[in-house]
């Protein structure tokens, strides 16, 4: 992994390691009202300021950095877990099975990702775990089609066909021969869903679907500060800033990976 890699995963478990112990660097209650402090700019008592709740903003940057990394992170191994499966078992399968399969596949894929993701999350109760599955549910698709592909394309190599003369089962050669052949790929579009995911959560937090008040994602907070954008800027800055520095590691780190398991972009496009 080159340097751009090494660094977008420093910062990446940096601001996860210091999410996980936003109790111990910040000693405010992320939800805690404060009326003698609202909209409070930065200081050297909030280092970030205060929201227009007198809430201090570095704590629930920190509290919120937790549950909107720990969503997008979830959101990209279950995708890469369904796709994974899903595309192995239909390009290895063929014939019909893999005809109903990338039928399902095409009718997830013809709506647009954010808008199926919001219709999922109206019909669910709004909340974390309706976030979590509505990402899941839009994101499988893609991945499983271009494993698929992967699989098609080492399904008549030497190897498959050594399994096979050697009494292989089908199962098997899928688990064993296939499946570590996959990986690579499914690691590298794991990690550019979850940069997708990080937007794409903080979308639907800020359409009110996501994680419900007094509960603090990045999303959140910008819905609920953005009509203090001019008076306090403070409020909606920190997790906007967040919100593009975490997008931008994971696509970073999803690159590094590609280059260090020479995946071309053709697999990925």
């Amino acid at each position: 992994m080159g340097l751009t890699g090494k660094l977008s995963l420093g910062v990446l478990a940096f601001i996860l390691l210091i999410s996980i112990a936003a109790p111990l660097i910040v000693p405010y209650d992320p939800t805690a009202i404060d009326l003698d402090s609202l909209r409070q700019p930065p200081s050297a008592n909030h280092l970030l300021g205060t929201d227009n709740k007198g809430r201090d903003i570095l704590a629930r940057l920190l509290h919120g950095g937790k549950l909107s990394i720990g969503i997008s992170l979830l959101a990209a191994l279950i995708s890469m877990t369904i796709g994974l499966a899903v595309g192995l078992i239909s390009g290895y399968a063929g014939g019909k099975f893999d005809t109903v399969l990338m039928s399902l596949v095409d009718l997830v894929l013809s709506f647009p990702a954010f808008l199926l993701a919001i219709g999922i999350s109206i019909v669910l109760p709004a909340g974390i775990s309706s976030v979590m599955i509505a990402l899941s549910a839009v994101g499988w698709a893609s991945i499983a089609r271009l494993i698929r592909g992967h699989v098609l394309s080492l399904k008549e190599s030497a190897f498959v066909e050594a399994a096979r003369s050697l009494g292989c089962t089908g199962t098997r050669i899928m688990i064993v021969h296939l499946l570590p052949q996959c990986i690579p790929l499914a690691l590298v579009l794991a990690g550019l869903k979850a940069g997708g995911y990080i937007l794409t959560e903080a979308g639907l937090s800020f359409l009110g679907l996501g994680a419900q008040p007094p509960t603090a994602t990045w999303g959140s907070m910008i819905s609920t500060s953005r009509v203090f954008i001019t008076s306090a800027s403070w409020m909606v800055f920190s997790p906007g800033i967040m919100i593009a520095v975490t997008a931008v590691c994971f696509n970073l780190l999803g690159d590094a990976l590609k280059e260090k398991y020479d995946i071309g972009a053709d697999r990925i496009i």
